[in-house]
């Protein structure tokens, strides 16, 4: 043996080592699942509409926490809640500046932190236990989503996993348990992605625990959460839809426009006001010449009159006139003054008959905050002036939104009322026919009015019932029973749309349960929660012994 080969084998320490840039993009993958989940939740949204991409994200988002600390979690949540909400929620910073919108969107991406936060803690509970990532993913972010439309302030419940499935089968779950049910078995979908994807591949694990299983077991596995996950998709076909029913009405929506867009559009109330009542006595002439049928009634949206037809004569006897051409009652959203504190003014859906003139009235009942009232207006000065433009705070209402409208019983709720679960199912189970939901998109722009028209959708198909939304400048439309959209308007352009809708007593399975299948996903998702706190406790415990 020569000397060369008696000599021990010297150990080269680069061996079977990563490359330095495999090694630091192995070091940043949690961060990319996290930009990658936001960057999917953004084009799952209006204006983009790809909905598949929303269970995608919430794939992502659960590679991106799993096997972390609670405080990594929290990061990598806070990151794509950041990136998510900053975009989807720009329209915020149009008119008002780039603070409020920073604080708001802080804010929902406090929200995704404190879910990332909890998707890492929960992870002991996983390992050994692929399949439960579906249920405690979607369980988790349900919870999320329920925090986040309560607190604080009422809360804000945009970008709810819900309101990106317009065009998706998992739709139909709304009828079936309203938009939790819905987010519940998008971001089941999701997680049952993940399951698959770690099954397969180990993709995302990070624990000494996972038992390596033979390549049958793999496979059997892999067609099990597979099929799950279409399961889900195929459920969410078969739940039954309202088909249209009942009496028949003409319904038309005006949407008058604005001269210019922006906050002050309450400057231009009277040229708003006669947009509204010379495209209504252009729709009485051609009613009249019979190239369109006479509407049973008619919509305005939010802010057609912010001149008080109660309080001015003239913006009364114009909408009076409008009325008694069209010979059908108008919905007029108009401003009052607070029955209780006439220092503060109220937002209304004021029905106005032909001939007698103003009838029953709907006060808005959720006042957005910074925006219709000023919670601590001395400290928000700070942030940002424009809140002075809010000059009187708004009043609350304390009833639902039902008004007898010519031969239907309007379920009237105002703007963001719209993304509120309790406030439109009131108004449909006090005996609201059709939901109307009267907005001004003046202050943002079309992605705004195309996301606030997809929870339209939603709240169509949850409660069985026909709508509509009525906007100043769009989008204005009419959406059926199972989500269909008819005749939407262009953004910024005056319009009149009128079609033939249904009125209904029916009430769906969502409507009779009402928070009912969120209350049982949250009792889940703190379940889950419990579980892991023990598993933990019990791994300590063996580890001190």
């Amino acid at each position: 043996m020569t000397v060369l080969e008696a000599r021990p084998a010297q150990e080269d320490p680069d061996r079977g080592q990563p490359h330095p840039v495999t090694r630091a993009l192995l070091r940043l993958r949690p961060l990319l699942y996290a930009v990658g989940a936001a960057l999917a939740l953004i084009f799952a949204f209006p204006p983009h509409d790809l909905w598949f991409l929303a269970p995608v994200g919430v794939a992502l988002f659960a590679l991106a926490t799993h096997g972390r600390r609670a405080r990594a979690g929290a990061a990598l949540g806070f990151v794509a809640g950041a990136i998510f909400f900053g975009v989807l929620l720009n329209w915020t910073s149009i008119q008002v500046g780039k603070m409020p919108w920073v604080l708001l969107v802080g804010l929902q991406a406090g929200f995704m932190a404190l879910q990332g936060a909890a998707a890492a803690y929960v992870s002991p509970l996983l390992v050994r236990r692929v399949w439960l990532f579906g249920p405690v993913t979607a369980a988790l972010w349900t919870l999320q989503e329920a925090l986040r439309g309560r607190i604080p302030f009422g809360g804000f419940p945009w970008g709810r996993l819900a309101f990106s499935q317009g065009d998706s089968p998992l739709l139909g779950f709304a009828a079936a348990g309203g938009a939790p049910l819905v987010t519940f078995a998008t971001a089941l979908v999701g997680g049952l992605l993940v399951a698959l994807l770690m099954n397969v591949t180990g993709a995302g694990v990070r624990t000494r625990s996972t038992v390596p299983m033979a390549s049958a077991q793999v496979v059997k596995r892999g067609a099990a959460l597979a099929g799950a996950a279409g399961l889900v998709v195929v459920a969410g076909l078969a739940v039954p839809k309202t088909e249209p029913g009942g009496t028949a009405v003409t319904v038309a929506i005006v949407q008058g426009n604005v001269p210019r867009l922006g906050l002050d559009f309450n400057e231009q109330r009277r040229a708003v006001l006669d947009n509204h009542v010379n495209a209504t006595l252009d729709l009485a002439r051609r009613v009249d010449a019979g190239q369109t049928p006479r509407p049973d009634l008619v919509v305005w949206p939010e802010n057609a009159s912010d001149i008080d037809p109660l309080r001015n004569p003239d913006a009364a006897t114009r909408i009076s006139e409008a009325a008694d051409a069209i010979g059908a009652p108008i919905l007029v959203g108009t401003l009052g003054v607070a029955p209780d504190d006439p220092e503060k003014i109220i937002n209304v859906g004021q029905v106005w008959n032909p001939r007698t003139g103003p009838g029953d009235r709907y006060i808005k009942q959720h006042p957005v905050p910074f925006a219709e009232y000023v919670p601590f207006r001395s400290l928000a000065r700070k942030v940002t002036d424009k809140v002075d433009l809010v000059r009187r705070d708004f009043a609350p209402g304390d009833r639902p939104g039902v008004l007898q409208l010519g031969p239907a019983r309007i379920g009237d709720v105002i703007c963001f009322e719209v993304a509120y679960d309790g406030l439109v199912r009131d108004a449909v189970v006090s005996g609201g026919q059709l939901i109307a939901v009267q907005t001004n998109n003046a202050t943002f722009n079309v992605a705004e009015a195309e996301q606030q028209l997809a929870m339209v959708r939603l709240r169509a198909v949850e409660h069985g019932q026909d709508a509509l939304m009525a906007s100043t400048v769009g989008v204005s439309g009419f959406v059926d029973a199972h989500g269909r959209v008819y005749g939407a308007t262009s953004f910024f352009t005056a319009a009149v749309v009128v079609r033939q809708l249904h009125i209904d007593n029916r009430r769906t399975l969502a409507t009779r349960l009402g928070a009912g299948p969120e209350y049982l996903f949250i009792a889940g998702a703190l379940a889950a929660l419990v579980a892991a706190a023990l598993i933990r406790r019990r791994t300590k415990t063996e580890e001190e012994q």
